[in-house]
């Protein structure tokens, strides 16, 4: 049985470096990481493989967030794949994967999150992914 899977891609006018230090520098985390508006608390990223991923999100309705993970690979500028553990949710860990490819004019980045449990979790884990995503390029135009 395949497990059900969210794939999102997004181009962004940023160089795959400024993507990445985005995506893996937990101070640039801590002010855009989350699903929504609300503030992220705390970020460990120790982006090596077998490094530690944990990210403390508050959302606008007052509920926190702690997923945590493993880097399984980890390629600079190209590829972040790490596993994805909700404390506390009843779904076991997943998969997360960035993928980075240069174009002309800044970088598409495909988001891949792989093994979620059933259709709920995936349009849950999508509308949250999304979320996320629609702040990285307001992020990345205001910082330097």
């Amino acid at each position: 049985m395949t497990l059900p899977s969210v794939t999102i891609v997004r181009r962004i006018k940023a160089s795959p470096a400024r993507v990445w230090a985005a995506i893996t520098r937990p101070e640039q985390m801590l002010q855009w990481w989350g699903p929504d508006a609300g503030p992220t608390l705390s970020v460990v990223a120790d982006v090596r493989r077998g490094g530690r991923f944990s990210v403390v999100f508050r959302l606008l309705n007052g509920d926190e967030h702690n997923p945590t993970g493993i880097y399984q690979e980890v390629v600079p500028e190209k590829r972040l794949v790490f596993t994805w553990d909700l404390p506390g949710a009843p779904e076991p860990e997943s998969l997360v994967t960035f993928r980075l490819e240069p174009f002309e004019g800044g970088t598409e980045l495909t988001l891949t999150h792989e093994r979620l449990p059933d259709e709920e979790a995936c349009k849950s884990h999508e509308a949250g992914w999304n979320g996320l995503l629609d702040k990285l390029p307001a992020f990345l135009g205001d910082f330097e």
